[in-house]
Protein backbone atom coordinates (compact mmCIF):
# COMPACT_ATOMS: atom_id res chain seq x y z
CA UNK A 1 0.00 0.00 0.00
CA UNK A 2 2.50 2.58 -1.06
CA UNK A 3 1.74 6.01 -2.33
CA UNK A 4 4.52 8.16 -3.58
CA UNK A 5 5.27 10.94 -5.97
CA UNK A 6 7.30 10.58 -9.09
CA UNK A 7 10.99 11.30 -8.98
CA UNK A 8 13.63 10.40 -6.44
CA UNK A 9 13.11 13.35 -4.12
CA UNK A 10 9.51 12.71 -3.06
CA UNK A 11 8.93 10.95 0.22
CA UNK A 12 7.20 7.58 -0.03
CA UNK A 13 4.45 6.82 2.41
CA UNK A 14 2.23 3.95 3.33
CA UNK A 15 -0.82 3.59 5.48
CA UNK A 16 -2.92 0.65 6.55
CA UNK A 17 -6.18 2.53 6.42
CA UNK A 18 -5.65 6.15 7.38
CA UNK A 19 -7.32 8.15 10.08
CA UNK A 20 -10.19 9.25 7.86
CA UNK A 21 -10.98 5.76 6.56
CA UNK A 22 -13.98 3.74 7.57
CA UNK A 23 -11.66 0.83 8.48
CA UNK A 24 -9.74 3.08 10.90
CA UNK A 25 -12.97 4.23 12.54
CA UNK A 26 -14.20 0.65 12.89
CA UNK A 27 -10.89 -0.43 14.43
CA UNK A 28 -10.99 2.45 16.92
CA UNK A 29 -14.64 1.73 17.75
CA UNK A 30 -13.79 -1.83 18.76
CA UNK A 31 -11.60 -0.39 21.54
CA UNK A 32 -14.11 2.18 22.84
CA UNK A 33 -14.44 0.46 26.22
CA UNK A 34 -10.66 0.30 26.60
CA UNK A 35 -10.39 4.04 25.84
CA UNK A 36 -13.11 4.88 28.39
CA UNK A 37 -11.21 2.94 31.08
CA UNK A 38 -7.98 4.66 30.14
CA UNK A 39 -9.55 8.11 30.34
CA UNK A 40 -8.94 7.98 34.09
CA UNK A 41 -5.56 6.21 33.84
CA UNK A 42 -2.14 7.85 34.01
CA UNK A 43 -0.79 9.21 30.75
CA UNK A 44 2.92 9.17 30.08
CA UNK A 45 5.22 10.27 27.30
CA UNK A 46 8.40 8.26 26.91
CA UNK A 47 11.07 9.75 24.67
CA UNK A 48 14.16 7.83 23.61
CA UNK A 49 17.20 9.18 21.84
CA UNK A 50 19.75 6.55 20.87
CA UNK A 51 22.48 5.66 18.45
CA UNK A 52 21.99 3.00 15.81
CA UNK A 53 24.65 0.33 15.54
CA UNK A 54 25.82 -1.57 12.46
CA UNK A 55 23.39 -4.33 13.50
CA UNK A 56 20.37 -2.00 13.91
CA UNK A 57 17.68 -2.96 11.38
CA UNK A 58 16.55 0.63 10.84
CA UNK A 59 16.89 0.90 7.06
CA UNK A 60 14.30 -1.79 6.29
CA UNK A 61 10.84 -0.31 6.87
CA UNK A 62 9.13 -3.71 7.01
CA UNK A 63 11.52 -5.04 9.65
CA UNK A 64 11.23 -1.77 11.60
CA UNK A 65 7.43 -2.02 11.44
CA UNK A 66 7.42 -5.67 12.49
CA UNK A 67 9.68 -4.93 15.48
CA UNK A 68 7.55 -1.97 16.54
CA UNK A 69 4.31 -3.95 16.29
CA UNK A 70 5.82 -6.85 18.26
CA UNK A 71 7.03 -4.44 20.97
CA UNK A 72 3.56 -2.89 21.28
CA UNK A 73 2.01 -6.35 21.52
CA UNK A 74 4.54 -7.41 24.19
CA UNK A 75 3.52 -4.35 26.22
CA UNK A 76 -0.16 -5.25 25.97
CA UNK A 77 -0.97 -2.57 23.37
CA UNK A 78 -3.22 -2.71 20.33
CA UNK A 79 -2.16 -1.33 16.91
CA UNK A 80 -5.03 0.32 15.02
CA UNK A 81 -3.15 1.78 12.07
CA UNK A 82 0.38 2.07 10.67
CA UNK A 83 1.90 4.72 8.44
CA UNK A 84 5.42 5.47 7.29
CA UNK A 85 7.43 7.78 5.08
CA UNK A 86 10.83 6.98 3.60
CA UNK A 87 12.78 10.12 2.78
CA UNK A 88 15.30 10.43 -0.09
CA UNK A 89 18.25 10.21 2.34
CA UNK A 90 16.94 6.87 3.66
CA UNK A 91 15.48 8.31 6.87
CA UNK A 92 12.25 6.67 7.97
CA UNK A 93 9.40 8.07 10.00
CA UNK A 94 7.09 5.33 11.25
CA UNK A 95 3.91 5.99 13.22
CA UNK A 96 1.73 3.38 14.88
CA UNK A 97 -1.68 4.58 16.02
CA UNK A 98 -2.55 2.62 19.12
CA UNK A 99 -5.78 2.09 21.00
CA UNK A 100 -3.66 3.35 23.92
CA UNK A 101 -2.31 6.39 21.94
CA UNK A 102 0.71 6.28 19.61
CA UNK A 103 4.30 5.22 18.92
CA UNK A 104 6.55 7.14 16.55
CA UNK A 105 10.02 6.22 15.35
CA UNK A 106 12.28 8.60 13.43
CA UNK A 107 15.61 7.43 12.00
CA UNK A 108 18.49 9.70 11.06
CA UNK A 109 20.97 7.74 8.95
CA UNK A 110 23.48 10.56 8.52
CA UNK A 111 24.17 10.60 12.25
CA UNK A 112 23.18 7.00 13.12
CA UNK A 113 20.49 8.43 15.39
CA UNK A 114 17.01 7.26 16.22
CA UNK A 115 14.26 9.05 18.15
CA UNK A 116 11.35 7.09 19.57
CA UNK A 117 8.28 8.59 21.24
CA UNK A 118 5.61 6.53 22.97
CA UNK A 119 2.58 8.28 24.38
CA UNK A 120 0.81 5.76 26.58
CA UNK A 121 -2.50 5.79 28.34
CA UNK A 122 -2.87 3.43 31.26
CA UNK A 123 -3.15 -0.19 30.24
CA UNK A 124 -0.10 -0.44 27.98
CA UNK A 125 3.23 -1.21 29.65
CA UNK A 126 5.32 1.57 28.13
CA UNK A 127 8.56 0.44 29.75
CA UNK A 128 8.13 -3.04 28.29
CA UNK A 129 7.43 -1.60 24.83
CA UNK A 130 10.60 0.48 24.98
CA UNK A 131 12.73 -2.36 26.38
CA UNK A 132 11.58 -4.57 23.50
CA UNK A 133 12.35 -1.84 20.95
CA UNK A 134 15.81 -1.09 22.34
CA UNK A 135 16.71 -4.80 22.32
CA UNK A 136 15.18 -5.55 18.91
CA UNK A 137 16.69 -2.49 17.27
CA UNK A 138 20.08 -3.17 18.89
CA UNK A 139 20.52 0.44 19.98
CA UNK A 140 23.46 1.99 21.85
CA UNK A 141 23.86 5.10 24.02
CA UNK A 142 20.17 4.98 24.93
CA UNK A 143 18.74 7.97 26.79
CA UNK A 144 15.17 7.83 28.07
CA UNK A 145 13.09 10.77 29.26
CA UNK A 146 9.70 10.33 30.85
CA UNK A 147 7.00 12.95 31.21
CA UNK A 148 3.68 12.49 32.96
CA UNK A 149 0.85 14.04 30.94
CA UNK A 150 -2.69 15.05 31.73
CA UNK A 151 -1.89 16.68 35.04
CA UNK A 152 -5.00 17.78 36.95
CA UNK A 153 -3.28 21.15 37.45
CA UNK A 154 -3.62 21.92 33.73
CA UNK A 155 -7.08 22.98 32.64
CA UNK A 156 -8.37 23.77 29.18
CA UNK A 157 -6.74 26.88 27.89
CA UNK A 158 -4.65 27.42 31.02
CA UNK A 159 -1.12 26.44 31.87
CA UNK A 160 -0.11 27.23 35.46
Amino acid sequence: MSAGGSGGSSPRSSSAGGSSSRAGLEAASSYADLRRQEAVSPKRLYAIDARCTAQSPVTDVQQLTDLAMAAVSAGGGHVLDVSHVIFPNGAITLVLILAESHLSIHTGPEENLIAIDLFSCGAIDGKRVLDELVAGLRLADVRVAQLDRGSPRVTRGHVP
